[in-house]
C-alpha cells in the first residue's frame, strides 16, 4: 500500500466544497475536494518544515485545507479574476466584526444609491432583468467607492461576487458557461441575496475562527515559472493543472468580468485573460498563430517527441474532415510544452525528497487518443523526478449522451517522486 491510497476521499469535483465553509462562497468548477486535499496535506503536518505549493491555485482550495491543517502553503494562479478570488477567500481569517460592519453599512448606503445602468453591456442586461441590474449596480458602485485594499474590503466584494450567480435570470452550463436563452426558474432578489451571502460568510469566519497555524502565501504568477517560489523548498505539490479537453477558462468567468467592466465583450478574452493561462483550449492557439514543427521541436518536448508528432499529425489531417476544424493539433502541443515549462519550475522549487501530485485526467480529441499522464509521466522525469504512478479514481466520458467519440477515459492522481 502506497501513502496516497490511505486516503480516504477522493479527489472529485468541487461540487463537493459547496457544503464546505469558505469553499463554498464561489463555485469554481476546475476545482477539486477541499477534504480530499486536507487529508493529503494532513500527512505534511507532523514536518515542521513542510511547505505545500499548489500552482493552479485556482480559488484556494489547496491553500484554505492546508490552513486547516496548520501547514505552511504557497499558491499560485496567473487567471487574473481567479486569482481574486482566492485573495478575497484566504482573508476569511480577518477580522469578523470589520467586515460585518462594512458589508452592512456597504448594503444600507447601496439602497440609497441611484443607478446607472448605460455602461453594462448587452449580455450583462440580458442576464438581469432591470429591477436586479438596478441594485446590483448600486452595490457595485458601493463596494467600488469604499475599496481600500484591506481584507475587509476584498470580502465585501467577494460577497458581491457570490451573488452575481444566483441574481442572474439566464442558465449556466455545468463547466459555467452562459446559456442567454435559457431562463431560471427562481432567481434571487440581489439585496436580499447581499444579506443572506453576508450572514453565510460572517458565520463561516466563525466556524474556522480557532485556526492559529500559518496563513497561506498567494500570488498571481505563472506555474511555468513559479518565479516568485525560492528554491528547493517545496515538500508536497497539491494542484490539479488544466486538462487538454478544451474547456476555456476564460469564458467561465466571462459574466463577472463583463459585469464589472473588466471586459467589454467575448473578443476581450484573448488579450485580458487567455494570454496568462496555459494554452488548454483551442481558443488559445487559432488557426496560423503557431509555428507547429518549432513547438514539437523544442527541447523541453524531447522525452515525448516521437508519440507527439504523430498525434498531432493525425489531429491536423482529421481537423479538415470535421465542421469546426479546431485546432486541436496545436493546442496538445502547446498544453505539453507548457507543462513541461511546469515540471521544470517544479523541480527547481521542491526539496529532495519531496511528492507532487495531480489531480489529471486525459483526453481524446476528435477521437485521437492522448496519452496524458504516462507523457506528463516522462516529462516529469525529464525534468529530474526519478518516479511516477498513477491511481485511477473515475472513468470520464461514459454519461454525456452527446459525446463526440467512445474512447474511455480517466480521471486520477498522478503521484511523482523527487
Amino acid at each position: 500500500m502506497t501513502l496516497t491510497q490511505t486516503v480516504e476521499h477522493l479527489p472529485g469535483s468541487f461540487v463537493d466544497n459547496m457544503s464546505l465553509p469558505v469553499h463554498r462562497w464561489y463555485r469554481y468548477s476546475a476545482g477539486f475536494s477541499g477534504m480530499w486535499a486536507k487529508e493529503v496535506i494532513s500527512q505534511e503536518a507532523s514536518d515542521p518544515h513542510a511547505l505545500v505549493l499548489d500552482p493552479f491555485a485556482g480559488s484556494g482550495t489547496a491553500l484554505i485545507a492546508a490552513e486547516q491543517c496548520s501547514v505552511r502553503s504557497w499558491g499560485l494562479d496567473s487567471h487574473p479574476f481567479v486569482a481574486r478570488i482566492a485573495q478575497a477567500k484566504l482573508a476569511y481569517r480577518s477580522s469578523i466584526e470589520e467586515y460585518l460592519k462594512r458589508a452592512e453599512s456597504v448594503l444600507e448606503c447601496a439602497k440609497n444609491r441611484t443607478p446607472f445602468l448605460d455602461s453594462y453591456a448587452p449580455l450583462i442586461r440580458r442576464c438581469y432583468s432591470r429591477a436586479s441590474l438596478e441594485q446590483l449596480d448600486s452595490l457595485r458602485t458601493e463596494v467600488e467607492a469604499t475599496s481600500d485594499g484591506s481584507e475587509a474590503s476584498l470580502l465585501v466584494w467577494m460577497t458581491l461576487v457570490s451573488i452575481l450567480r444566483p441574481t442572474s435570470q439566464v442558465g449556466t452550463a455545468n463547466w459555467q458557461y452562459l446559456l442567454p436563452k435559457r431562463r431560471k426558474a427562481s432567481v434571487k432578489e440581489p439585496f436580499n441575496a447581499f444579506e443572506e451571502m453576508v450572514n453565510v460568510i460572517y458565520n463561516d469566519m466563525c466556524v474556522l475562527n480557532g485556526l492559529s497555524g500559518p496563513r497561506a502565501k498567494f500570488d498571481m504568477g505563472d506555474a511555468r515559472s513559479c518565479s516568485t517560489v525560492p528554491d528547493g523548498q517545496v515538500t508536497l505539490v497539491v494542484t490539479s493543472p488544466p486538462y487538454a479537453n478544451n474547456y476555456d477558462y476564460a469564458d467561465a468567468t466571462r459574466l463577472e468580468l463583463m459585469f464589472f467592466g473588466e471586459i467589454s465583450g467575448w473578443g476581450d478574452l484573448q488579450s485580458h485573460i487567455r494570454t496568462h493561462l496555459i494554452r488548454s483550449c483551442t481558443q488559445h492557439v487559432p488557426d496560423r498563430s503557431v509555428d507547429l514543427p518549432s513547438v514539437l521541436a523544442k527541447p523541453e518536448l524531447e522525452a515525448i517527441r516521437d508519440e507527439i508528432q504523430a498525434v498531432c499529425e493525425k489531429l491536423s489531417v482529421i481537423r479538415m474532415s470535421r465542421g469546426g476544424k479546431k485546432t486541436y493539433h496545436n493546442m496538445v502541443a502547446c498544453y505539453f510544452l507548457d507543462l513541461a515549462q511546469v515540471w521544470n519550475a517544479l523541480r527547481r522549487v521542491c526539496n529532495s525528497p519531496s511528492r507532487v501530485c495531480f489531480v489529471v485526467g486525459d483526453s481524446a480529441p476528435y477521437g485521437i487518443y492522448v496519452p496524458t499522464i504516462d507523457w506528463l509521466g516522462k516529462l516529469a522525469i525529464a525534468a529530474g523526478f526519478h518516479s511516477y504512478e498513477f491511481i485511477k479514481t473515475r472513468e470520464r466520458n461514459v454519461k454525456w449522451k452527446n459525446r463526440k467519440h467512445r474512447v474511455p477515459l480517466c480521471e486520477g492522481q498522478l503521484w511523482v517522486k523527487g
